[in-house]
């Protein structure tokens, strides 16, 4: 039972969390019907903002980073974590361009005549208010509060508590854009408690005043959200991903695209978790992509087939490959050919990014088709699973679900629309 302290605590946070939807809700109408110059001028501004205000998110960020430090976080977490001027500055120069991009709302998405004379048009609508629930990446608040923005929504964004300095920091550099442009601070609003229950509070719903829910973060974040929301989900779920050497792929191409695809950021969701090699092409691939990774840093875990052909290797456990590593620990087996492949990735994959890595045309269109995940790449690295390397300006995230948005979620996944018909007096018979 809750003693009277802890009751007052959460009974507090609900009353906190019932007015920022409320905020949100009375934002969501003024931005759903503001001019694309203005949401541009915000997005600029808020560019300007960040690097101007650029020494204190990094003062606000090397506190969080000591504390996770301190906490124990892996590398690979406190990598997530960590700001840097180029990483201001990219955050900065996201911004722009997602001013860049064509404004969806009120875009036709089709359009055709009936025989009756009736004219139809679907155009893309606003969602109304997004809910964002992110951990540790502080990015993430200029990217979702950018891209929401554009889409016309408000979005109310809960980070999580190792990023929650840099996240404030971020955030009023957003806000101040808002303001220099006209446009109603609550458009962006950031939950100010670390408390559990605000998460909780979101995922009701807060009154009806959210629209929908975006969780980016590890599996027990995005099993809690998707078992206990009672509004619909963009369901971003960890990056079992994988990548496939075929029988037919240059030795030089799949050690560039492995190495990259698992060492370029470890931290990241599009990061390979696990590396499948074609038996045919065992004897003259394996050894030196593995000889390259381990070169790079990376920790080999392999199954017994693997380990006899190269002992360098541990053996894996049944687990590694149901497990999204997030650090330099790479998973390795053999396949048979594409269909080896596409069924190993069936049985382990969370359905985020595959990529293969051959010169058989039929092989890839094989691979391409045969696999029910929401990014597939033919010899490219899987690090190419980004928003920002889409063309999008940035991402929300990675929705691995199959309604409304998959795949990166940019400006026009944070649309809906309507269906406008215009005639010249018609009834129905």
């Amino acid at each position: 039972m809750l003693d009277k302290v802890a009751l007052c605590r959460t009974e507090d946070v609900a009353v906190l969390m019932q007015a920022i939807g409320t905020r949100a809700r009375k934002a969501a109408r003024v931005l759903a019907l503001a001019p694309t110059a203005q949401k541009n001028a915000a997005l600029e501004a808020m560019a300007v903002a960040v690097t101007e205000e650029s020494a204190s998110i990094l003062a606000a960020n090397a506190l969080d980073v000591a504390d996770a430090k301190a906490a124990g976080l892996t590398p690979a977490l406190i990598d997530r974590l960590t700001l840097d001027p180029s990483r201001i500055a990219a955050m900065a120069a996201a911004l722009r361009e997602v001013a860049a991009l064509a404004d969806p709302v009120g875009a036709a998405i089709a359009a055709w005549d009936r025989p009756n004379g009736l004219q139809i048009s679907r155009v893309r609508t606003p969602l109304g208010v997004v809910g964002v629930i992110y951990e540790s990446r502080p990015n993430v608040t200029a990217d979702a509060g950018a891209l929401c923005l554009k889409a016309g929504n408000a979005v109310i964004l809960r980070g999580g508590s190792d990023s929650a300095r840099s996240s404030a920091a971020i955030h009023q550099a957003l806000v101040t854009g808002l303001q220099q442009a006209g446009l109603p601070e609550d458009a962006i609003q950031r939950v100010p408690t670390t408390d559990r229950a605000a998460v909780g509070e979101m995922l009701q719903g807060l009154g009806g005043s959210i629209d929908v829910i975006v969780p980016r973060g590890g599996r027990s974040l995005v099993e809690r959200v998707q078992r206990e929301a009672r509004v619909p989900v963009f369901a971003h779920l960890e990056g079992l991903n994988h990548v496939y050497i075929d029988g037919a792929a240059d030795l030089a191409m799949a050690i560039d695209v492995t190495v990259n695809s698992k060492m370029r950021r470890t931290g990241v969701c599009g990061s390979a978790e696990t590396l499948l090699v074609d038996r045919k092409a065992a004897a003259t691939h394996l050894a030196p992509v593995l000889d390259a990774l381990g070169r790079a840093g990376c920790e080999i875990r392999g199954t017994a087939e693997v380990t006899a052909l190269y002992p360098l290797a541990s053996l894996a456990s049944p687990e590694d490959f149901d497990t999204e590593y997030l650090d330099a620990i790479i998973s390795v087996a053999l396949v048979d050919g594409v269909e080896g492949a596409i069924g190993f990735i069936a049985q382990h994959s969370s359905h985020h990014t595959e990529a293969i890595v051959t010169d058989d045309a039929e092989a890839a269109a094989r691979f391409l088709s045969g696999i029910d995940s929401a990014i597939l790449l033919h010899n490219a690295s899987t690090q190419f699973a980004d928003g920002g390397e889409f063309g999008m300006g940035a991402e929300i995230g990675i929705a691995t679900g199959k309604m409304h948005a998959r795949g990166p979620v940019g400006v026009e996944q944070l649309t809906s629309f309507n269906y406008r018909v215009t005639g010249t007096g018609q009834t129905r018979p």
